[in-house]
């Protein structure tokens, strides 16, 4: 959100600094996901949410198609689902089909969270925006943010997409009206046997808590299971617990049974920032302090919402406003596959 912010501001003429507390983007929440850009099919009718979710559906095309960004439109299916699923899918204009007791979900996509996080904030600099990474903010007064390095930088606006952190950044703002807890998400990947290919994102019932343990293709030909959904306090625990495995595994076997001969390369957790006493998606001013934007409580969405999140940002900041165009770019070159890259980081 951070880095869709920054390049929506900026194409609206905008001067943007982009602090990131960790050495490079893309080591949190934005680079510990499933990489799936969902529709809203089953998403409330109505919420802002499901609106943002909508609204980033019509403005991704021209944005990955100028930052050559890779989309695997694989499409969805889900087993057993309840005509109510299409129905809702309907009220949200989402195409979807019953097939045999079968939910198709042919809009959901499949990307590279790393590569687009990235992409995102060089189209920023592109149009002006400055990134500082080891930014973490420890000290926020008179227009004037400072570093646990001691390093400042002021502001007329501060857009809080802090994820994890956005509470304790609000607090230094004099804002303690909302709090963020940790919702560890456990993914297991793994090379599919040989011969075998996962041709779709196959999805189980969701409920008003989580939508469940899927099985999904990934870009570089692996497949994943997850994620789990496990409420902490800890907000450093990227770690994955040892009955992660056997709390996935025979779910995703069942959804997908060569699985089961498949060998796991490699698990990850991350860390979504959800919202305390049901909070979701707080995108305001902050009633108590006139120059922030908080940008909060974005449990899974993310990724898909995040262009929608963004306009609605410089909305919020400038008003209304015409965007510059982008240019044409190459997308950033992955440094290995981002669902290892962060797993080391954290080990390390």
């Amino acid at each position: 959100m951070g880095c869709a912010s920054a390049l929506a501001l900026a194409r609206r003429g905008a001067g943007v600094v982009l602090l990131e507390a960790e050495p490079e983007l893309g080591l949190g929440a934005s680079g510990t996901n499933s990489g799936i850009v969902h529709t809203g099919f089953d998403s409330v009718p109505g919420e802002l949410e499901t609106e943002l979710i909508l609204r980033s559906a019509e403005l991704r095309p021209p944005v990955f198609e100028a930052l050559g960004l890779p989309l695997l439109r694989c499409g969805a299916v889900l087993h057993g689902a309840p005509p109510e699923l299409h129905e809702n899918a309907g009220r949200n204009g989402v195409e979807t089909r019953m097939v045999n007791g079968s939910l198709e979900v042919p809009g959901e996509s499949v990307t590279d969270p790393v590569r687009y996080t990235v992409a995102l904030a060089n189209a920023a600099e592109r149009l002006g925006a400055e990134l500082r990474t080891s930014f973490a903010v420890a000290a926020i007064g008179g227009g004037e943010l400072e570093s646990a390095g001691g390093e400042r930088v002021r502001a007329r606006v501060i857009v809080n997409c802090a994820g994890l952190r956005a509470d304790e950044v609000a607090r230094l703002a004099g804002d303690d009206s909302f709090g963020i807890y940790p919702r560890k998400g456990e993914f297991l990947v793994f090379d599919p046997p040989s011969g075998e290919i996962l041709e779709r994102i196959l999805l189980p019932l969701p409920t008003k808590r989580t939508k469940g343990v899927l099985v999904f293709p990934t870009l570089d030909g692996k497949v994943v299971a997850g994620p789990t959904a496990v409420d902490g306090e800890d907000k450093t625990d990227w770690s994955v617990r040892p009955q992660a495995r056997e709390e996935i595994l025979p779910k995703a076997i069942q959804m997908w049974p060569p699985l089961e001969g498949a060998t796991q390369v490699a698990a990850y957790a991350g860390l979504r920032p959800a919202g305390r006493d049901g909070l979701n998606y707080l995108i305001a001013r902050s009633s108590a302090c006139e120059s922030l934007v908080n940008v909060a409580a974005i449990r899974s969405t993310g990724l898909t919402a995040s262009l929608g999140i963004a306009e609605r940002v410089a909305q919020i900041v400038l008003g209304p406003g015409e965007e510059r165009p982008l240019a044409p770019a190459s997308p950033p070159e992955p440094a290995g596959p981002w669902w290892r890259r962060t797993a080391e980081y954290r080990a390390a």
